[in-house]
């Protein structure tokens, strides 16, 4: 099973999976839609309460990454939070852990108090996109600007959601 770590955006690690997932989008991204563009994480956003910044380690090697960042509220006063940057090595695909990541970073969110989460993505990650309405997401209209996006989804979430930590090893370091 992975195991999850709590971890600065600046952490050496987090800049390594951060590196590789922008190469690999600009590698892949849509001739037709331009240039990838990438944007590495303020570090301040994703610290307690206002987000986290999860790797995913398989054994002592980190092989994953993603997080959460508090946006503003929604309409009638409840927090929000978007999820960015959630990315598998290539080796790792096919495991089930972005699911599972996706989970756990739903379940941070909702410990810091969200009842919904967004995140956009683009419609050349099919896959992602899959894993995203097989969770629960629904499409809805974009509520930022990112150049790279073509996709913006919502969740809400349940008030009783559970970790599925219970049968994972989580590790938090400072």
């Amino acid at each position: 099973m992975p195991i999850f770590t709590d971890v600065s955006v600046s952490d050496p690690r987090a800049v390594t999976l951060l590196t590789e997932y922008f190469a690999d989008r600009a590698l892949s991204f849509p001739a037709a839609q331009g240039t990838y563009r990438p944007a590495f994480p303020t570090p301040e956003q994703f610290v307690p309460p206002r987000g986290v910044f999860l790797l995913l380690s398989d054994g002592d090697e980190a092989v994953g990454c993603g997080g959460i960042r508090r946006l503003t509220d929604t309409p009638d006063g409840n927090p929000r939070y978007e999820i960015k940057h959630l990315w598998l090595q290539p080796h790792v695909r096919g495991r089930g852990w972005g699911r599972v990541l996706l989970t756990e970073l739903e379940h941070r969110a909702s410990q810091f108090g969200a009842v919904e989460v967004v995140l956009d993505t683009n419609a050349s990650l099919e896959s992602a996109a899959a894993l995203y309405q097989r969770s629960g997401y629904r499409d809805i209209a974009a509520y930022n600007d990112n150049p790279n996006a073509t996709n913006w989804y919502r969740k809400v979430l349940s008030s009783d959601s559970t970790l599925l930590t219970s049968a994972q090893q989580v590790e938090e370091t400072p």
